[in-house]
């Protein structure tokens, strides 16, 4: 049973050195972000802040008070001061008098404009009303664990007097909007000693008349509730206690690796989804529970979880005892159909004649008995942020069965809030999607210049990217530049020798278990060798096969495998080379081991079109910059050969070419994109070449 302690209390993290010097609104970013730094005081971009500011009329010159509040779709911990609306306040108050009651508040929306400070173009939030109408200079809004377990207990507002007595107050359950702004506003007047207000099923709202007074209330606040609960939950078995046992660690991730490619094939129907595997302590306590399944089925209370979660999770049918896997992966199909023609009777029961039209009606939260949560959503980032949200609602349930019966929304109010049409409006705004999301890319030889290159190319469109290499170092140094860029969600290494069988399975497994499956391959690990024939030996030989033919044949057979599982098609793309097409001297063993791979790509892509997986070549011809390939004997034996040195070789290679241009990294990239790209969605058995022009190697 987990149990809070004394060290999980929260830390007052103000540094008043830091703070001294401030203004009002740096002081709110300061306040915003050390709140938003632990995810025990609000979730991802849940709950908001805010700060009436004197500042200067820009049009008369006088001093008139702004409300600073995060701005729509914001998060506390990582905002900016960009990322914060600023409103008027006298045109908030003058916007009660066009207020014509709770049947028309989402109309209030439409006049926040109206209210914009400086021409701001931060767009305010539907809780702009909560924080202009509480009648305090500063106010916190948060969603913390503590807090909302006895907010989603069942007699929370008793559970409320008692924990806090009268300085922290209550207020039933109703939506986000205008209208409670104003029962916030009226708590207040009617409250004047009230620090803060429980909202049932929701959160917690603090406030104070200085940035510090306000973040320390909310720090108290929270520590009060947790310090109230550990001592309620002293010695009662969460969940009910647990009904099954967690598998070791590994068995977990080997688990995991087999289904989630099976339940991506199903969800992405209208779009590639990514998944994400936790099995983190508080996940197996609740997955392991007797109370577990009654308690999914009752859905989460925030709306901050709600939203990120839909309804409910689906418990899929493993039994750790058993090991059942087969049986789970045969009966996937029923169960996840069942899922969402309960999903559709939801919609039908709750929808009004205004409602958007049915969503995507798979589960987002899929809880594995034994195993722990796998979570798929639209991206990588999002699939990791809807888990953390389900483990915030497992925190919530644990509290509130202990001290009460937890509650979760009722059904129409979440179907309100799912269907909301300020909502719909927000999801109708959001960017296309890049050519590339949703799509998982594992690259081999994804440490040297044209793997890091591709790289580049596909994170660049929304992909996320295995990297595969043996070069433990650079590996790891290309990771943390693509992390830099593109945020460490996207991007995984794993070690791997393409020649090793077992550790090109372990990769697949590796890459399911962190992304969900794949969807194209980059076989691009390499070797070059130049020799005389008659001194070039067996080993040598069957180096360049190992790793140019054998390698290539691994990592595509364990492509197909994971595709075919998928059941969405797939993109495999060979990095060959001219010398596939085109014969050189001294190197009989590297040019014949690269026709292997492009005989091999045409007897793959025969067996792999009618499962919709494409496989098609890239030639590059010379791409000296930044290739571990061309370091060492290869470049020296190259250029013996061509009778020139290593300063000369590049441009050797460029005048020897018909279009007399050098042939980078990127340029293979490129190719590679297209390959994978939907643009080349009619392409299979393929060869393009990108060398600068090469007779020789023309295909016709």
């Amino acid at each position: 049973m987990l149990k809070t302690t004394e060290n999980q209390l929260l830390e007052n993290r103000w540094d008043q050195s830091k703070a001294q010097n401030m203004t009002e609104s740096e002081l709110l970013l300061y306040r915003s972000n050390i709140l938003g730094s632990d995810k025990r005081v609000t979730n991802y971009g849940g709950g908001n802040t805010s700060a009436k500011v004197m500042e200067v009329d820009p049009l008369t010159g006088e001093q008139v008070e702004v409300l600073w509040v995060k701005g729509s779709g914001g998060d506390i911990g990582s905002i900016t001061m960009d990322g914060f609306a600023t409103l008027y306040m006298d045109k908030l108050q003058a916007l009660k008098g066009l207020y014509r009651g709770v049947a028309f508040e989402d109309e209030m929306v439409a006049y926040l404009p109206h209210c914009t400070y400086k021409l701001n173009p931060r767009a305010a939030s539907i809780d702009t009303p909560l924080h202009a109408y509480v009648p305090r200079k500063h106010v916190d809004h948060v969603h913390a664990d503590a807090i909302i377990a006895i907010a989603a207990s069942k007699n929370s507002k008793d559970l409320t007097q008692e924990v806090f007595g009268d300085k922290i107050g209550w207020l039933p359950w109703k939506k986000p909007g205008y209208e409670l702004g104003l029962w916030l506003e009226k708590f207040c007047l009617e409250n004047p000693d009230a620090d803060g207000v429980v909202l049932e099923s929701h959160g917690l709202f603090t406030w104070g008349d200085t940035a510090k007074s306000c973040y320390d209330k909310t720090i108290e606040v929270i520590n009060t509730a947790t310090k109230w609960l550990t001592e309620k939950t002293e010695g009662v078995a969460a969940f009910g206690g647990a009904m099954h046992q967690s598998l070791p660690t590994a068995e977990r991730r080997a688990v995991a690796a087999r289904l989630m490619p099976a339940i991506r094939g199903f969800v992405s129907g209208n779009q590639h989804m990514v998944g994400h595997f936790n099995d983190s302590e508080a996940v197996l306590e609740f997955v392991n529970a007797k109370g577990m399944e009654p308690l999914a089925a009752l859905g989460t209370s925030c709306p901050d979880h709600f939203l990120r979660t839909k309804i409910r999770p689906l418990v899929v049918r493993f039994d750790p005892a058993k090991g059942n896997l087969e049986e789970v992966l045969a009966g996937l199909p029923a169960q996840i159909n069942a899922y969402r023609e309960d999903y559709k009777a939801y919609y039908d029961r709750c929808k009004h004649d205004d409602s958007p039209a049915l969503r995507d009606p798979n589960a987002v939260v899929y809880l594995v008995p034994g195993v722990g949560m796998i979570t798929f959503a639209k991206d990588k980032a999002t699939a990791r942020i809807s888990g953390e949200f389900y483990v915030n609602a497992i925190n919530v349930m644990r509290g509130a069965s202990s001290v009460s019966a937890y509650t979760g929304l009722p059904e129409q109010e979440a179907f309100d809030i799912e269907y909301w049409l300020l909502e719909e409006a927000k999801l109708q705004r959001m960017p296309k999607p890049k050519s590339l999301a949703g799509r998982v890319a594992l690259i081999t030889g994804g440490a040297g210049g044209i793997g890091a290159a591709t790289a580049e190319r596909y994170l660049a469109e929304g992909a996320c990217v295995m990297l595969a290499d043996i070069a433990e170092d650079s590996l790891k140094a290309t990771q943390n530049a693509m992390a830099k860029r593109y945020g460490k969600d996207v991007v995984r290494t794993v070690m791997m020798n393409v020649t090793d069988e077992n550790a090109v399975a372990a990769a697949y497994a590796e890459m399911a278990v962190e992304f969900g499956g794949v969807d194209i391959l980059v076989s691009n690990a390499g070797i070059a060798s130049s020799a005389p024939v008659e001194e070039t030996t067996l080993a040598l030989w069957n180096k360049n096969m190992e790793i140019l033919s054998t390698g290539y044949f691994l990592v595509s057979r364990e492509a197909f495998k994971v595709m075919r599982v998928q059941g969405m098609g797939g993109s495999i793309v060979f990095v060959a080379s001219k010398n596939g097409l085109a014969a050189s001297p001294n190197a009989s063993a590297y040019c014949t081991a690269k026709a292997s791979e492009i005989h091999l790509a045409r007897c793959l892509a025969l067996e792999g079109a009618e499962a919709g997986i494409r496989v098609n070549v890239v030639n590059p011809d010379a791409v000296l910059r930044g290739s571990k390939i061309w370091e060492g004997e290869w470049l020296e034996q190259r250029a013996g050969t061509y009778g020139t040195d290593k300063d000369g070789l590049e441009e050797m290679y460029r005048k020897r070419s018909l279009l007399k241009r050098s042939v980078l990294p990127e340029d293979i990239a490129e190719a590679a994109y297209f390959f994978a790209a939907e643009t080349s969605a009619k392409s299979t058995g393929n060869i393009l070449n990108v060398d600068a022009g090469n007779v020789q190697a023309f295909t016709r």
